[in-house]
C-alpha cells in the first residue's frame, strides 16, 4: 500500500534510500538543507512541508546534535500515528531524547541505523540495527525491506545504536589488527596472498580480512583496489569510535582496545593523510613506519 512519505537528509547514504521508496510506489517528498535532491522523489521547499501530513518520516542526518534539532522542528508538525523512522549513526542519548518527544506526541519512533555503507543503500541491501517498541518496528518493518536485506529488532529505544556502535568498535579494531598484520608480514617476506590464504582459512579469519581485506590485489574487490577511494571513510569509522567510547564512558565500560582504535584512527585523519580515504587506508599507513613511527 502506497504511504506519504517524508526523507530528511538526501546525502550520499539518504538519496538513494529515498529513491528506492520512490521506485516502489511511495510518495515520497524529500529535504535536506544542502538542496540536494534524489531521483524519483519530489522536493519540499521546507523541513515542515517534508513531514506534515505524512505516514511517516525518515531522518539521515550526521549527527545527534542535528538529528535534536530536526526533531524539535519536525515532531509538532506530525501528526499522531505517524512512524518516526532515524537512520543517522547518533550516540545512544539522542536517539533516546529523540525517542521520548515523538512518543510524547504520540508518535512511534525507531532508531535504525545501518551498514552497508552507499552500495547497500543504492542496492536495497542495507541491513538496519533498530530500536524501538515492538509496534513500531512492525509498522516501520515494509520499509525496511524496500532500503534493506535485514532488518533486527534490537530492542527498546537507543537499542540500534548500541548495536551499530558496538558493531563498529570491532570493525575498527579488526582492520588495524589486519593491517598491522600485513605490515607485519611484509617485513618478515611473507608473501600477501599466502598470509590471505592462510589466514581467511584459519583463526585469524574476519570481515575485515575475508571481505573487505586492505590488501590490493588480495581476496575479493575492496576499495584497497580503487586507491582506497571509501567505502566507508576513514572520518567515518573516527565518529563511529567516538560514540563508542562516549557510550562506553557512560556505561563505565573497560574498553581499551576500542579507545586505542580511537586514538589511532584520529591520528591518522586529523594528523596524517587519512581524510578522504577509506578505513582500510591504514594499511600503507603502517607499511611506512617501524617500531618507533
Amino acid at each position: 500500500m502506497s504511504m506519504k512519505i517524508g526523507f530528511i537528509g538526501l546525502g550520499n547514504m539518504g538519496a538513494p534510500m529515498a529513491t528506492n521508496l520512490a521506485k516502489a510506489g511511495h510518495d515520497v517528498a524529500g529535504f535536506d538543507v544542502a538542496g540536494t535532491t534524489a531521483e524519483g522523489v519530489r522536493v519540499a521547499d521546507s523541513l515542515e512541508a517534508a513531514v506534515a501530513g505524512m505516514n511517516a518520516v525518515i531522518t539521515m542526518l550526521p549527527n545527534g546534535s542535528i538529528l535534536r534539532q530536526v526533531a524539535a522542528q519536525a515532531i509538532p508538525h506530525m501528526a499522531q500515528g505517524t512512524l518516526f523512522i532515524d537512520c543517522s549513526t547518533v550516540d545512544v542519548e539522542s536517539a533516546k531524547n529523540t525517542a521520548q518527544a515523538a512518543e510524547d506526541k504520540g508518535i512511534m519512533a525507531v532508531d535504525a541505523p545501518v551498514s552497508g555503507g552507499i552500495g547497500g543503500a543504492s542496492g536495497g541491501t542495507l541491513t538496519f540495527m533498530a530500536g524501538g517498541s515492538e509496534e513500531a518496528f512492525a509498522n516501520a518493518k515494509p520499509l525496511f525491506d524496500i532500503m534493506g536485506q535485514k532488518a533486527v529488532h534490537c530492542g527498546d529505544a537507543g537499542a540500534g545504536q548500541a548495536a551499530k556502535i558496538c558493531n563498529n568498535m570491532i570493525l575498527g579494531v579488526t582492520m588495524i589488527a589486519t593491517c598491522e598484520a600485513f605490515a607485519l608480514a611484509d617485513k618478515l617476506g611473507l608473501d600477501r596472498q599466502k598470509m590471505f590464504d592462510v589466514v581467511s582459512t584459519s583463526s585469524g579469519y574476519s570481515w575485515s580480512m575475508n571481505a573487505y581485506c586492505p590488501a590490493p590485489g588480495v581476496g575479493p574487490t575492496s576499495p584497497a583496489d580503487n586507491g582506497y577511494t571509501p567505502g566507508f571513510a576513514a572520518e567515518l569509522m573516527l565518529k563511529d569510535l567516538g560514540l563508542s567510547q562516549q557510550a562506553a564512558e557512560m556505561a563505565n565500560a573497560d574498553t581499551p582496545m576500542g579507545e586505542l582504535a580511537r586514538a589511532l584512527y584520529a591520528q591518522f585523519v586529523e594528523n596524517e593523510d587519512g581524510s578522504g580515504k577509506d578505513f582500510s587506508a591504514m594499511l600503507p599507513r603502517f607499511e611506512t613506519r617501524g617500531r618507533n613511527g
